[in-house]
């Protein structure tokens, strides 16, 4: 190793192919624990590049402290006074200390401190060469890795996601002794599989990237070589009057899966046009692959871009298979929408009892029953045709057990409703058959017809309702039936479409749905609770406080709009002046209230011959003065300005804690006085309890 204080570290790791899904995570996860290693070692380090194709994982460190730091350690021992005696000989306490030191006691120092002086002794570790670390920091950084299952290969005891074929270890110029999993380590590289499978030496670390791109056919950064896909396909495309169809994650797929990405344009028979576009994008999508094109109107072409992992001298032949491999599953499924529209969609029905929901809930077709009562039961208000909502539950599921929604299960709602619109259902009905699916993911789109939001809500309540009632709640990470992203979507659609609509009656309802004995006593309590604590999520993900949520949700609300607007005006409230003066005197009469005799605070109306202080009787006018005021305000749901209203009794509360006593000898005037302040709390808690704002 050089005398440099830093040098550019890399360690490659080279694989089998790993799995193209989980690379991104896997290169971040390399790299952040790379970090943190070389972090817990106090090793100062000035960025880490991070690599990343199918054949390998690897970091580029740069401007690594190439030693390690020297350690000072200090060990306390007794206080001197305990140390010495009265003639200066050492005690057995100071003999014992340097002994556990390992020198005499003439090598201790001496720390004087507030609480007297001590005796100690000073050590330093040598930092260690960096280079000697490196391998142990590698393996370490392996082993932590987010794989789920692990493998080992040949006759190794190592384990990784994927057999382990050589590792690169170079600082500088130089190569870093050592072996990781098992390997001994070499400052060589490989290139491209086909393009270049022989090794290539890395003379310095800072050459890598140039060296597999230059020599080895291998673009390494995983980022820059998504970007190259990304233009390339938009370019060719662009070339044929075309616009690609490029998914975000599949790309990222693509990209995990070529290290010397080229497009090719291929073409389809048009006759298989007729089928439902989003049949072939997600046979050209899911299973091969590949990117669909579009003309200016968003209109599916008979074409579209494959990324090859080598640069072909017969580009010809590698299209042609390629068109090859997509005929007869396009073919399959051009057989399966013939035999799909021989018959209506509501013929597909009787079928869905032979489908078990879930065992103790019953069939898809009692889940289905269950849905349209309830469906029913929410169509007002919605401003949805109750008929209407009963139908399209009764439709929702039947392309569940079609052939082509069998054969490709990402289509289920979209092919219900072109069946639907096949089978001349109304178009409010073919529209929920793909809407009952929405939201499907955090800022996915919300229904935007009347009977698509009856169903979209009322089948995921259903879910809710059901499996929390037979015991089957989310624990951990573990949500099988996807719950959470079931309750975060019903409220999304209640806040935002918005539907003013009772959360509790709604659970009510769906209970009362299922057959007696199955659910729990307190399944409506339990998923009420649940769905109203996903609400921290929800509007912390819009940067609103956790306290403001809670103030709202404390006070016994169970409508999300109207807990979405009270949340409005909290939010708005906290922009006053005199917000936190308010919040603390809310505060101040919860304490109170809470330590008075039971019942008291709510046992009686204040009486207006026991208001004998002028402040007392000035905040108990103001009181009565914004209740009149108030009142009509919250009925109209008109938070903002009632907050607003309120603020204005700040001054009353301020005077009346200034001057007047309120746990007073005289019980009567006691009470009277716990009654006011509890009807300055009520007023706010017509809003919400702001006594919980921080």
């Amino acid at each position: 190793m050089t005398l440099d204080t830093f040098a550019d570290l890399l360690i490659e790791i080279g694989t089998e192919e790993l799995p193209p899904i989980a690379l991104p995570a896997l290169s971040k996860a390399f790299a952040d624990e790379v970090e943190s290693q070389f972090e817990g070692y106090g090793i100062s380090y000035g960025s880490v590049e991070r690599f990343a194709t199918p054949r390998r994982l690897a970091v580029l460190v740069r401007e690594l402290q190439t030693k390690q730091s020297d350690q000072e350690t200090v060990r306390r021992g007794p206080a001197v006074r305990a140390a010495f005696d009265d003639s200066g000989a050492p005690t057995k306490a100071a003999l014992g200390f340097a002994r556990s030191c390992g020198v005499e006691i003439g090598d201790l120092d001496r720390e004087a401190t507030d609480k007297g002086e001590w005796l100690i002794f000073k050590s330093v570790t040598p930092g260690q060469e960096t280079a000697s670390l490196v391998p142990a920091i590698a393996e370490k950084a392996l082993a932590s890795l987010p794989i789920p299952k692990r493998m080992r290969w040949g006759d190794r005891s190592e384990e990784f996601v994927r057999p382990v074929h050589w590792v690169c270890l170079v600082m500088g110029s130089d190569p870093v002794k050592g072996s990781v999993l098992g390997l001994q380590a070499a400052p060589q590289t490989r290139g491209h599989r086909f393009h270049h499978p022989e090794t290539i030496a890395v003379g310095k670390a800072a050459d890598y990237e140039r060296l597999l791109e230059d020599r080895g056919h291998v673009e390494a950064s995983f980022d820059r070589r998504r970007a190259s896909i990304e233009d390339k396909i938009r370019a060719l495309a662009s070339e044929q009057g075309l616009t690609a169809r490029i998914d975000p994650a599949l790309l990222d797929e693509v990209t995990g899966l070529v290290e010397w990405p080229q497009p090719l344009l291929c073409h389809f028979d048009s006759e298989y046009l007729e089928i439902p576009p989003e049949v072939l994008i997600e046979t050209m999508q899911s299973n091969q692959k590949y990117f669909p094109l579009e003309d200016a109107e968003g209109r599916l072409q008979s074409a579209f871009i494959v990324i090859t992992n080598l640069e072909s001298k017969d580009p010809d032949q590698v299209r042609a298979g390629n068109e090859r491999v997509i005929r007869p599953r396009f073919a399959d499924a051009a057989f399966f929408w013939s035999q799909d529209i021989k018959q209506p969609l509501e013929s597909f029905a009787k079928r869905l009892e032979t489908v078990v929901f879930q065992d103790k809930l019953g069939t898809i077709a009692d889940k289905s029953a269950r849905v349209a009562r309830l469906g029913r039961h929410l169509a007002a208000s919605v401003e949805a045709d109750p008929d209407l909502v009963e139908r399209s539950a009764g439709l929702a599921k039947c392309d569940l057990v079609s052939s082509m929604v069998y054969e490709f299960p990402g289509l289920q709602g979209i092919m219900g409703r072109y069946y639907a619109t096949h089978s001349n259902e109304d178009p409010c009905v073919c529209q929920a058959m793909q809407e009952q699916y929405l939201p499907r993911f955090a800022g996915d789109m919300l229904p935007s017809s009347p009977c698509g939001r009856a169903l979209a809500i009322a089948d995921r309540i259903d879910t809710l309702v059901g499996i929390f009632g037979i015991g089957l709640r989310p624990t951990g990470t573990k949500d099988p039936y996807a719950l959470r992203r079931a309750s975060i979507a019903v409220l999304r659609i209640l806040i935002e479409t918005p539907v003013d609509l009772d959360l509790e009656d709604l659970l009510k309802t769906a209970a009362e749905g299922f057959e007696p004995g199955i659910l729990a006593d307190d399944t409506v309590e339990t998923v009420l609770a649940y769905m109203l604590d996903r609400l921290r999520g929800y509007y912390g993900d819009r940067d609103i406080p956790a306290d403001v949520v809670e103030s709202v949700v404390h006070v016994g609300v169970t409508n999300a709009f109207d807990i979405d607007r009270r949340i409005a005006a909290v939010s708005r409230f906290l922009t006053l002046a005199s917000a936190s003066e308010l919040a603390a005197a809310n505060k101040r009469i919860r304490n109170i209230l809470a330590k008075a005799d039971p019942g008291v605070a709510d046992s009686g109306e204040v009486v207006a011959d026991l208001l004998t202080d002028p402040a007392e009787i000035a905040l108990a006018e103001t009181v009565s003065q914004l209740a009149a005021k108030v009142l009509p305000l919250v009925e109209q749901r008109n938070y903002v300005e009632t907050l607003e209203c309120l603020a204005d009794i700040k001054d009353d509360i301020d005077r009346f804690f200034t001057e007047v006593m309120v746990m007073a000898d005289d019980e009567a005037v006691r009470n009277n006085r716990i009654h006011l302040l509890a009807s300055v709390a009520e007023l706010f808690l017509k809003v919400a309890d702001i006594s919980r704002l921080q």
